[in-house]
């Protein structure tokens, strides 16, 4: 146990930094490997690779993304905030360059092949950036009128949407434009334009429906399901159903052998199957505490970007979650969005890493002087 008075870096942190986030989100992580070996191996021998193929491949990417996370947690608000700039100017040229450069999967261009790197997709990385960088930007313009804060806050949403919606990746962009409204709410703005945001984005969602058929066929095969192929959606719900409360138990699932995604965005209905719905309901409680702690913390921060900043990337982490379950259980159109620390990926574990990073790193105690002397006032 390491003592109050230790004034090493690692005595500081650990005095300092929101145990229940922490200890979740490493519960989080350590379930994602768990529920991968259920759900990875029959996704690996139906593509020809070694049993445990994805497991191991998830078991690396998690070492570099716990790294990550442990040294972003013990940021400064003030090296969060430089350091999100440079990693969305970067992830930002990453994203106009998938248009160019970018692999094409399933009809969209969202991956950079880097080498002996493998494929990165630059708009995970794009996601926290975005929120730190938004956050900052409706703090000054709270806290200084006589600077183009809001402003700033307004033009960022479409020079980071525009690109994504060229790829084209409609679930990134409707989980940031969603994540920038909730910002934009707790800014202190007015509801009057929070419902004008509300229908732009109805505006644009009809534009998509008409003018892209991607957006099309998948709103139409949610309406209607004899309107084209629902075999992932029907195999997930048939594994709920399977499942029951309490599951098949481990190995033993047969519908996750026909689930095309079961190691990715389809992971929570291979979890009913084999754990059960009750470790379902277990998982949604993990994110319900992140996402409600660090509300709660940012409820009582002094600091604006701070609680703007925790708000931003507790909403982004929690809308992301819910949308990944509800696709798995028919409440809402497919998304290709992954289930933090649940789903398989490399972009998508380091993304989620730096993200939860970042918001350990804003959610930790400081003494009152140094808040403030983050934002250039006094005590």
């Amino acid at each position: 146990m390491v003592s109050r008075a230790e004034p090493s870096l690692s005595g500081r942190w650990w005095w300092s930094i929101d145990r229940v986030i922490l200890t979740t989100l490493v519960a989080l992580m350590v379930s994602g490997v768990v529920l991968l070996m259920a759900g990875g191996p029959p996704v690996a021998e139906r593509l020809g690779l070694s049993t445990f193929h994805f497991v191991n491949r998830q078991v690396v990417y998690l070492l570099v993304a716990l790294a990550i996370f442990l040294s972003t947690s013990l940021l400064a608000p003030r090296q969060v905030r430089r350091i999100a700039l440079i990693i969305f100017l970067m992830s930002l040229a990453g994203v106009v360059g998938t248009l160019y450069f970018g692999v094409e999967v399933k009809g969209a261009k969202r991956w950079l092949t880097l080498g002996p790197l493998g494929s990165v997709q630059p708009s995970e990385f794009l996601k926290p950036a975005f929120v730190v960088l938004a956050a900052w930007a409706f703090a000054e313009g709270h806290r200084r009128p006589d600077l183009p804060g809001t402003i700033i806050a307004f033009l960022l949403l479409p020079i980071t949407i525009v690109p994504l919606v060229l790829q084209p990746d409609f679930g990134q962009t409707i989980l940031i434009t969603l994540v920038w409204a909730g910002l934009f709410f707790v800014a202190g703005l007015h509801w009057f334009w929070v419902m004008g945001l509300g229908g732009i984005g109805a505006v644009g969602l009809f534009i998509a429906y008409e003018l892209v058929p991607h957006v099309r066929a998948r709103i139409e095969r949610f309406m209607d399901k004899g309107s084209g192929d629902t075999f992932q959606v029907d195999t997930a719900l048939e594994s709920f159903a399977q499942g029951g409360w309490f599951g098949k138990g481990p190995g033993e699932g047969t519908v996750k052998r026909i689930l095309p995604d079961a190691h990715t965005d389809f992971i929570f209905a291979v979890t009913a199957e084999e754990f059960g719905i009750v470790v379902c309901m277990v998982l949604v409680l993990l994110f319900a505490i992140i996402v409600l702690r660090a509300l709660f913390v940012a409820q009582r921060a002094e600091d604006p970007f701070v609680r703007l900043g925790v708000t931003g990337l507790a909403l982004l982490f929690g809308i992301q979650a819910a949308i990944n379950m509800m696709v798995n259980l028919h409440m809402m159109p497919a998304k290709g969005m992954t289930l933090p620390f649940i789903s398989y990926g490399g972009s998508s574990l380091i993304s989620l890493a730096l993200g939860t990073g970042f918001l350990l790193a804003l959610t930790r105690k400081r003494p009152r002087a140094e808040s403030l002397s983050e934002t250039g006032r006094r005590p």
